[in-house]
């Protein structure tokens, strides 16, 4: 089952964003250290919040670069994997990110995916942006994916 399918039975649940959260942090572990909340996951769009806990602060008390980090990337490879086309498999190259405030409050990172073009393979670029419960911007990233797309007619009759 694909995983935008498992998203939408699951929201209908009770407590269904939190069991679809947790399956996810089961699937992929790193992501439980930060306990996120994934709030909305649609193609070209996911929004996961994660809330200012004492684990994801740094000594100045606020959410530590690593956090939000995961955030990011956590946010970009979810609304990827969506967004791709049907067979396509995708992996992060790179991040490049900018620490533009102290974090000081829980947090909401979006990847915005509507002005990329999923139809064609190769290097995908998915803007993230980290906001605080002010709704100001204190982070953002830019996550290189490397998009490949299932070949066509790879049959074994083709390889005779």
């Amino acid at each position: 089952m694909k995983t935008l399918d498992i998203y939408q039975r699951m929201i209908k649940l009770p407590f269904g964003h939190r069991l679809f959260s947790k399956a996810i942090c089961f699937n992929a572990p790193y992501f439980s250290s930060i306990k996120p909340q994934i709030q909305q996951l649609k193609p070209s769009f996911c929004q996961v919040h994660m809330k200012k806990r004492r684990s994801v602060q740094n000594h100045l008390k606020t959410v530590h670069a690593i956090a939000m980090c995961n955030m990011a990337e956590l946010s970009a490879g979810l609304m990827t994997e969506v967004s791709v086309p049907k067979g396509a498999r995708w992996i992060p190259a790179s991040m490049d990110v900018q620490y533009l405030k102290k974090a000081k409050t829980h947090l909401t990172a979006v990847a915005d995916g509507r002005n990329i073009d999923w139809s064609q393979p190769g290097e995908v670029i998915v803007p993230v942006a980290v906001t605080d419960m002010q709704n100001q911007l204190v982070f953002s990233a830019q996550v290189r994916m490397n998009v490949k797309h299932e070949a066509v007619g790879s049959s074994i009759r083709n390889k005779q």
